[in-house]
């Protein structure tokens, strides 16, 4: 890296030792780089060369920006077509293990020595499992189960990934900066969680010029994703000074940048882009803090595997949780307390205000879920199930899986029962 650049620890502190709700005592989790400041090509291509002298890449490429882009073909030519042994384009939402598997055999017989992603959301979960299956020899759904939080026959030992993994981020879901990876068994349409020792990513190149060619909707719809991880934590019992600090810095950032990109019709606002960015480092340190998640990620985990995209699924439940939340937990003034310091958050910004008294809502009268919905609707993105084709026969079994989510029982009003979490999707139907 040179004088250009911007070269950087993503976070000051370690890990908590509580993620995500698991206990991580021991494990040994990476803390990113970011690079920011050069073109995300060139950026790469330094890295690569310099820092990691490596000469065996595979990328990962969004399809969306290699069928409407020439991004991925100026990614390959700068690192160098030498040095790149294999692309894949495109990951099914939900990063399905067969395409896991699919992806890791590719890479194992190309003996990569790095590996890049074009894009986020699914295929930085899947990167993070490849280099996973990649270091303990999977080559089977049966053998990735086996690494699974959920399961009851782990390993004997697992070993650390070997190859550096890069992100390049086009979308605002955050999940590189976070070693915890998520996959879906294609056989039981279930998405399972996976965090061990090494996993993660080295380094996160921002570029927010290469973010204009992201679509609107999926660059919006992401950054929903980051108002739910900065809502969840400003929410959570657990939440500490610090966390509330930075989750307050991210709500910010986040929802006032978003408003300025959907206003920007030309798609030209690079600085409203750059200001999503860098709320979305704040969003995700809490969750690596260890600041537990509630039950928007919990169910938003198991509706995405019906074919709800990350974002989407914050669009939908994170409005409804916080009004299930408040109708059940009066009792606890801890609750009430933090959903008004949440309100008051989002009344206090001039531009956000103005957009909730445009949807007729007043400070006093409206509780959270009032206000995030009005948000969300101002972005032009769908607030029910059936706009996006879910229909109530889907809900049982889908409240049923949500359970099993580690985040079901840290929602501020635990949820334990199935019954609980029908109650919420059918509010949303």
């Amino acid at each position: 890296m040179d004088s250009k650049d911007t070269y950087m620890p993503a976070f000051d502190e370690p890990p908590g030792t509580n993620l995500a709700g698991i206990p991580i005592k021991g494990l040994q989790l990476p803390t990113p780089y970011i690079s920011s400041g050069r073109p995300f090509d060139d950026s790469c291509a330094k890295y690569i060369k310099d820092t990691l002298n490596a000469s065996r890449a595979y990328v990962i490429a969004s399809r969306s920006l290699t069928q409407n882009t020439n991004e991925l073909d100026k990614l390959v030519a700068t690192i160098g077509k030498d040095k790149v042994v294999g692309v894949r384009k495109g990951i099914t939402p939900h990063s399905p293990w067969s395409e896991i598997l699919s992806i890791t055999a590719e890479c194992r017989a190309a003996d990569i020595d790095c590996l890049v992603t074009l894009g986020a959301g699914s295929i930085t979960d899947a990167a993070k499992l490849i280099v996973l299956c990649l270091a303990n020899a999977i080559t089977t759904p049966k053998e990735l189960a086996r690494y699974s939080l959920e399961t009851t026959d782990p390993p004997d030992e697992v070993k650390q990934p070997k190859i550096t993994l890069i992100c390049i981020p086009t979308s605002l879901s955050g999940g590189e900066y976070f070693s915890l990876a998520g996959g879906t068994d294609d056989a039981m349409n279930h998405k399972h969680g996976f965090l061990h020792s090494g996993m993660g990513v080295k380094l996160i190149i921002l570029d927010p010029e290469l973010c204009l060619t992201t679509p609107a909707y999926h660059w919006l719809s992401t950054g929903v994703r980051g108002i739910d991880h900065c809502v969840e934590a400003l929410c959570s019992l657990d939440a500490t000074t610090e966390s509330d600090a930075d989750a307050k810095k991210g709500l910010k950032g986040l929802v006032v940048g978003l408003l300025k990109c959907k206003d920007d019709e030309a798609g030209v606002d690079v600085q409203a882009r750059s200001m999503c960015q860098d709320a979305v480092r704040y969003a995700m340190g809490n969750v690596r803090r260890g600041i537990p998640m509630g039950g928007s990620h919990a169910i938003g985990h198991q509706l995405g595997p019906l074919g709800v995209p990350h974002g989407i699924t914050s669009c939908i439940m994170c409005p409804a949780v916080m009004k299930y939340n408040i109708k059940y937990g009066t009792s606890n003034p801890e609750i009430v307390r933090r959903q008004d310091k949440v309100k008051e958050i989002l009344w206090a910004e001039t531009d956000v205000a103005k957009t909730l008294e445009a949807a007729g809502l007043s400070r006093g009268a409206n509780d959270l879920g009032d206000l995030l919905d009005a948000i969300i609707r101002a972005l032009g993105l769908p607030r029910t199930l059936t706009e996006l084709n879910i229909s109530k026969d889907k809900i049982s079994a889908l409240a049923e899986r949500s359970l099993s989510d580690f985040w079901a029982k840290t929602n501020p009003v635990p949820l334990l029962e199935a019954s609980q979490v029908q109650e919420i999707l059918e509010a949303v139907l």
